[in-house]
């Protein structure tokens, strides 16, 4: 059984890859914001230099806990995007991409976890750790985002390798068109990012619109996403649909029945 899920009640500390709170402000050069360091620094804050590529980041979390700073919150944001075909990336485009947008955050979640199991908090991010974690009273949270007006799009980056022939009238080559030109004409978001910041805010703390939700693992942000959520969800059953005679009937013969010879149905999990 999962543990409850409660706020604590002292105020929460997050620790924001590539952003910056009142509390703690983390940035990968903070000499290229003079104005925002002075924002977070007048009140009391602390502005922080973290490249989540570098394999030391976690001692940033070391630091904290060691100064006073209890993380709270974990928001892995950092990230960028680089458009191409998949064949066409480079070996040093593709660990850069990996490196920012998975290796480390998995560096930040293994740091903070166990500050986090012994205060018994109840958030993180992360949805590979959702199942493991939330019996330890640790709320983890994948949210999942549509386009957002923020410099995403007009900071993209493409592939050093040109685009083959055949892709260019492909949705690869039309995306990356889109994108190209948003770096001149604005790129075509729909979200505001103010308004998800502020449901996000709310769901981790359990106020607002996160009243009630404090189960849910994975919100969805955005109109357009809505959309995008309901045609994987689509997909996914007209496939087991269509293969359901052909899933259904490669089992081992010496298996009774499928409760019998399911591993999942015996699974443990969390509630």
């Amino acid at each position: 059984m999962s543990k409850p899920l409660t706020v604590p009640n002292h105020p929460l500390t997050w620790l924001i890859t590539g952003q910056w709170t009142p509390r703690v402000a983390t940035f990968r050069n903070p000499g290229k914001t003079p104005k925002l360091v002075q924002q977070v620094e007048a009140p009391g804050g602390q502005w922080l230099k973290l490249d989540v590529d570098d394999l030391a980041s976690g001692d940033l979390v070391n630091y904290l806990e060691r100064n006073g700073s209890h993380v709270d919150v974990l928001v892995n944001n950092a990230g960028w995007s680089i458009h191409g075909p998949a064949e066409g990336f480079t070996e040093e485009e593709t660990r850069s991409q990996m490196d920012t947008v998975f290796f480390g955050p998995c560096r930040l979640t293994r740091a903070v976890a166990p500050f986090m199991r012994k205060r018994r908090p109840w958030t993180g991010l992360s949805e590979v750790l959702a199942k493991e974690l939330s019996p330890l009273g640790v709320r983890v949270l994948a949210v999942q985002l549509g386009t957002f007006d923020t410099n995403m799009g007009p900071t993209a980056k493409f592939s050093s390798n040109p685009i083959p022939a055949d892709y260019e009238e492909s949705l690869v080559g039309r995306m990356c068109q889109m994108m190209a030109a948003s770096a001149t004409e604005g790129f075509p978001a729909d979200g505001d990012h103010l308004k998800a910041s502020r449901v996000i805010y709310e769901v981790v703390t359990a106020t607002g619109v996160g009243v009630g939700k404090e189960n849910q693992r994975m919100p969805p942000l955005g109109r357009d996403l809505a959309k995008r959520v309901d045609d994987v969800v689509a997909g996914y059953q007209a496939s087991v649909q269509a293969f359901r005679d052909v899933c259904t009937n490669i089992y081992l013969e010496n298996k009774q029945s499928a409760t019998e010879s399911c591993w999942y149905s015996s699974w443990p999990t969390a509630k």
